[in-house]
């Protein structure tokens, strides 16, 4: 495990978020994993931040909600490709996505979820801030584009605790 900076090569870290990464949520006993392929990595009022959106239909939405915190675990190129797929098409509700994709758990250093044992980059966030969207300040083209069925996200601010890479 090797530390680095939150920013370190943001530009590639998100190409390869958009391709897709691991959100994952622990509330109480209950752990879940979702695909995410949007997020933003900055800095705001005067925290490393990690922002990500989930879906208010997500099962992770349910858990996130009952949560202080979240990691992101960004896979080095295509080494996840059919868990990443799997995980962004099936629920938690109904899987144990664990099991079925053979991903393991890693504790994580600094708050309560896990990362996902894997080679890439490991975000560790707590979360600071959250708000619902609200489609009247979003422009109508992404409305009527990426979100037909009005199935808006939640947008989670997460301080950054801990920021490495793994191999």
């Amino acid at each position: 495990m090797k530390e680095r900076s939150y920013l370190a090569d943001a530009d590639t870290l998100i190409k390869r978020i958009s391709k897709g990464a691991f959100l994952t949520v622990k509330a109480g006993d209950v752990v879940n994993t979702m695909t995410i392929g949007w997020a933003t990595i900055g800095f705001i009022w005067k925290k490393e931040v990690f922002m990500i959106a989930v879906r208010n239909s997500r099962y992770t939405f349910e858990l996130i909600e009952k949560a202080d915190d979240f990691t992101v675990s960004i896979p080095a190129g295509d080494t996840c490709k059919d868990a990443v797929l799997f995980c962004g098409t099936k629920s938690g509700r109904d899987v144990d996505k664990f099991e079925k994709c053979q991903l393991k758990k890693l504790p994580a250093q600094q708050v309560a979820s896990p990362v996902i044992n894997i080679p890439g980059v490991h975000y560790e966030c707590r979360i600071i801030y959250k708000s619902a969207m609200d489609s009247s300040f979003l422009d109508g083209q992404l409305d009527g584009k990426l979100y037909p069925q009005k199935d808006y996200h939640t947008l989670y601010f997460g301080e950054i605790l801990a920021c490495y890479e793994t191999s």
